[in-house]
């Protein structure tokens, strides 16, 4: 299979390229810098803002997977960067289904897409739950609409909605774990918001689950299947790092400093992967405590 990652210079597209290398399929890198460092791909650049993906990318290709976006978190959510956030997700995505449309080009479309699509909720959701109306709901909504233009034109069309992508060298675990390695972590507001977890090597299990599976199309969670409380989520990486977790976090402080933005940390989705798990797919890390003893061995 030829596989062209949109996208590829990132903690995902980066893992996910490494492995469908290593089990024998052709992988087009594409990204921003034309450069993103995985070997045996064929790195191709490409920038949304300058217009439609060079054809030579897409050509022979039998899928594409678009994992471009940029981070979420970081910067505080005023509207430019609300609109930055939202536009290098849609805008990218136009382009790409504009060029798949065609015909003679790839007929799979795996796209990105959040768990935030479901809004800060306390139930159970899967695939079946309605959109949130908070920002990364919104966004979420958009991103996904923007790829389901696809169907109209025959492409098989999977959104995978990630949650907290558990590895070393990226994402948002190293963030999470720098106050716990400097014994300052504990409870963030409580603690009883849901954290929807998967780790990077099921993440790539199921994104690959989306390009073989010709049967899977529409939303499929990017979750493993227990969420944790942030609590016990935080007691665990302490398990795993050596160290104590007990200084807690009052939520009115991140508020103050984050703004809206105070709502990655403050609430989240009990988000259960219902599609993969009737699918077939067997978790390599169901469980958290594993998981990131895995992520820290």
């Amino acid at each position: 299979m030829k596989v062209v990652i949109v996208g590829s210079n990132g903690l995902i597209g980066r893992a996910l390229g490494r492995g469908l290398v290593a089990r024998g399929d052709s992988v087009v890198a594409l990204s921003r810098r034309g450069a993103a460092g995985i070997d045996g791909a064929l790195d191709m650049r490409w920038d949304p803002a300058e217009g439609a993906p060079p054809p030579a990318a897409l050509d022979g290709a039998d899928a594409v997977v678009n994992l471009a976006g940029v981070p979420i978190e970081g910067r505080r959510w005023t509207a430019d960067r609300k609109r930055e956030v939202r536009e290098s997700r849609t805008l990218t995505t136009r382009l790409l289904v504009d060029a798949m449309a065609g015909g003679g080009g790839p007929r799979v479309l795996v796209n990105g897409s959040a768990v935030g699509y479901y809004g800060p909720t306390e139930h159970t959701v899967d695939e079946t739950a309605p959109p949130g109306s908070d920002f990364l709901a919104d966004t979420c909504v958009a991103w996904e609409r923007e790829a389901e233009r696809g169907e109209g034109h025959g492409i098989r069309v999977v959104f995978v909605r990630t949650g907290i992508v558990l590895a070393r060298d990226g994402g948002a675990l190293p963030r999470m774990a720098l106050p716990v390695k400097l014994y300052a972590g504990g409870p963030i507001g409580g603690g009883r918001q849901w954290i929807p977890w998967i780790h990077i090597d099921d993440e790539v299990g199921l994104l690959m689950l989306a390009l073989d599976r010709e049967a899977l199309a529409g939303p499929m969670n990017g979750t493993a299947p227990e969420p944790a409380r942030q609590g016990d989520f935080v007691k665990a990486l302490g398990r795993a790092l050596g160290r104590p977790t007990v200084l807690p976090t009052p939520a009115f402080p991140l508020r103050v400093a984050m703004g809206e933005m105070a709502t990655l940390a403050l609430e989240g989705q009990r988000a259960v992967p219902a599609v993969a798990l009737a699918a077939g797919y067997a978790f390599i890390h169901p469980e958290l405590e594993s998981a990131l003893r895995a992520v820290y061995a």
